[in-house]
């Protein structure tokens, strides 16, 4: 469905189910140079288990207009007008990557208005390497190319994911050409590692949640290691935050290389008392 955000048509996915305000929500937030899509079966799941389901296409990024956010804070100031927009008081946020750091951001500005919290694959501080950030910007097929070996442990998903026999870096090079392309104005994939890289406030931002948190990480993971979530799991901990960590034995997309654990991992983690 299509929800006008700060002026902008803005598209979420309801995971084929009609939107109703009036049940529990769970708002997805996709990483860089992705979109809805990459929740396909986490989020098509809970709208049919009686969640309401917003997966958002973020601002300047494939069905959505606006302009791309520059920075975390800004995107999560987004995820904020997005529940006022679709009138939304209370939901859960769950972020991969570039989109944990989003929902944690928002987490921490909205308040009581969250009511879980879940960072998949996600770091802090979340550098890029400056390799990485120049070929984003001058040479985007080269650092797309090198992203998606980074991020995947498989080349071939389990069939619960996309379909028997995926060949899922050749799905992850078409997702990322797709949605580069969808905004001519604004490389949304230097914008967003940079984003990524500057951000800072991290530790200040799990401090101050007011929801449980659940770590979904990637043993595998070459893009956001394990060890770099350690700083944001032990500052939720000195905070006496309500902590779950779940380890998986796959890369950075959890969501497609385990995409029944990675779902029920959530599905759980929900079903607790927010």
């Amino acid at each position: 469905m299509f929800v006008q955000v700060n002026g902008a048509r803005t598209y979420c996915y309801t995971g084929g189910k009609p939107f109703d305000p009036a049940k529990p929500t769970v708002v997805f937030i996709h990483g860089v140079l992705n979109d809805h899509s990459v929740w396909i079966l986490q989020s098509r799941y809970l709208a049919h288990h009686g969640w309401n389901v917003l997966a958002v296409d973020l601002p300047g990024h494939c069905k959505s207009e606006g302009e791309a956010p520059a920075t975390v804070e800004a995107a999560a100031d987004f995820i904020g007008a997005l529940l006022d927009a679709a009138g939304v008081q209370r939901a859960a946020l769950v972020g991969h990557s570039w989109g944990s750091l989003i929902a944690l951001e928002a987490a921490a500005r909205l308040g009581d208005r969250v009511s879980h919290l879940v960072l998949v694959g996600t770091a802090f501080p979340m550098k890029v390497s400056p390799a990485l950030i120049e070929a984003s910007l001058n040479e985007p097929m080269k650092a797309l190319a090198m992203v998606n070996v980074f991020s995947r442990s498989t080349l071939a998903a389990p069939p619960s994911a996309l379909g028997p026999g995926t060949w899922v870096y050749g799905t992850g090079m078409a997702l990322g050409r797709r949605v580069l392309a969808s905004n001519p104005k604004v490389n949304v994939f230097h914008r967003g590692f940079v984003a990524c890289d500057r951000y800072a406030n991290g530790e200040n931002a799990i401090a101050a949640i007011t929801c449980p948190v659940l770590f979904v990480l990637g043993g595998l993971d070459q893009m956001t290691h394990p060890k770099a979530a350690q700083t944001l799991v032990k500052a939720a901990r000195a905070a006496d935050k309500r902590v779950s960590v779940v380890s998986l034995p796959v890369g950075h997309h959890q969501m497609t290389e385990t995409p029944d654990t990675t779902l029920f991992a959530i599905r759980d983690f929900l079903a607790t008392a927010g």
